[in-house]
């Protein structure tokens, strides 16, 4: 049995799937009840209550281990997960961690998450740590301004990171999970290629097939729009980012094609895929 938690994001949702259709028994953990695909079992729970998943963790031999924003904040000890998971005879975790705790490690969540990648490796089970950088999905903050204004609001409009899709760090998980040659690895995943938000937008007008106009923000206007939705700290820290990125935050990693055996998905490909959220 494999344990997937955040089943029903945008990671958790096709890892579910490709471990179902290698043959896995797979237990799905959300906060609230979803559909998932014949023969997954569903265990709702609350990862800020880490006895609440012991029901899921029983008989389980593996763990992905993805955490929920509260769990990033202060005073959170996700680190109980891990020894819960422990506790009940797991035996190998893969955790999803951020590219943030190699390139910008002196953040507040940045140094949680290190602390957290130390207890996978303490925990006495075998791991895999993943550290994906941008998420192509985050391009869906877009959708209803593209719907109903066909534009897209953003700042920084040329200056661009590798973003991966999230099927692709899902696919990598799986291979993890299933495939002891990927025991000790820390993999960071990104996309093929920098891409710019004026190139996304452009993704997302081929995608359509009609033009999309790019709107760029100042700083403090994307700041006061994402602090609705996240911590002033963390808008900033994904600000800082987007409008300086390091050289290492825009080297493309090999780690996608390493693990899977082909080139990491583009961002247009992700668009294509995509394109009904945004028409």
């Amino acid at each position: 049995m494999i344990v997937v938690t955040g089943a029903t994001g945008n990671i958790g949702r096709p890892l579910t799937r490709a471990l179902a259709e290698a043959g896995q028994q797979v237990t799905a953990v959300s906060r609230h009840a979803a559909a998932f695909p014949d023969g997954v079992r569903h265990v709702v729970a609350d990862l800020a209550e880490p006895a609440g998943l012991e029901p899921a963790l029983a008989g389980a031999k593996a763990l992905f281990l993805l955490l929920s924003g509260d769990l990033h904040a202060v005073g959170a000890d996700p680190a109980d997960i891990v020894r819960t998971a422990a506790a009940s005879g797991v035996r190998k975790v893969v955790l999803l961690s951020t590219l943030g705790v190699a390139t910008r490690p002196f953040g507040t969540t940045r140094i949680a998450m290190r602390a957290l990648e130390d207890a996978v490796r303490e925990s006495g089970a075998d791991w895999s740590i993943l550290r994906p950088g941008g998420f192509a999905s985050n391009a869906l903050w877009w959708a209803e301004s593209v719907r109903t204004q066909r534009v897209v609001a953003a700042p920084f409009g040329d200056t661009g990171v590798p973003v991966v899709d999230p099927v692709d760090i899902g696919e990598v998980a799986a291979a993890c999970l299933l495939d002891d040659r990927h025991t000790g690895e820390v993999y960071e995943l990104t996309g093929p290629a920098v891409i710019t938000p004026r190139g996304q937008t452009a993704a997302i007008a081929g995608a359509l097939g009609s033009p999309v106009r790019f709107h760029e923000l100042t700083r403090a206007e994307a700041k006061a729009g994402m602090t609705r939705s996240m911590p002033a700290e963390l808008a900033d820290d994904t600000l800082d980012i987007l409008g300086s990125p390091s050289p290492a935050e825009l080297r493309v990693s090999p780690d996608v094609e390493r693990v899977l055996g082909r080139a990491p998905r583009s961002f247009a490909d992700w668009a294509a895929e995509n394109v009904a959220a945004f028409r």
